[in-house]
């Protein structure tokens, strides 16, 4: 449960910092508040599940849903979450991000997000060559396998 616990923690810290008060520089400059149009927040839960979802006043939209793999197992429980946020960049393209964190660390996904180049051919024939190999080798000396 430290895993969740830890969590949960952050959480809070992260909405008591988004929760500030919005305040004018010494310079005199007018910042307008951002309304918030939507909120909504179950969990966390006993179990660990939880789901919370918000949109402003300027576009922005994020929603998230998690909970714990293998839960009630000591040393197999894992967090999980899964969602989206979405945004309009300052050249006015909408910017959405869907995303997934797990044991698999942080996935996200969008149109706007670097890609790797392909495969070539040769390499992937090669990879595939590899793979259709047995599994159990097992290595005698430089340069010999043992099947």
């Amino acid at each position: 449960m430290a895993k969740t616990e830890f969590l949960m923690i952050l959480c809070g810290m992260v909405a008591v910092g988004l929760g500030r008060p919005q305040v004018q520089s010494s310079q005199g400059s007018n910042t307008t508040p951002i309304p918030i149009l939507k909120y909504e927040n179950e969990g966390v839960n006993y179990d660990g599940s939880y789901k919370w979802s918000y949109e402003t006043g300027n576009e922005i939209v994020a929603e998230e849903s998690g909970f714990v793999k293998n839960f009630g197992v000591p040393e197999q429980e894992i967090q999980t979450a899964q969602g989206s946020y979405s945004y309009t960049a300052p050249d006015g393209t909408r910017i959405t991000v869907t995303y997934t964190a797990d044991e698999n660390g942080f996935i996200p996904q969008g149109d706007h997000l670097p890609t790797p180049p392909p495969i070539p051919a040769a390499i992937q024939k090669a990879l595939d060559f590899i793979r259709s190999q047995p599994e159990n080798q097992e290595v005698t000396g430089p340069g010999t396998a043992k099947y």
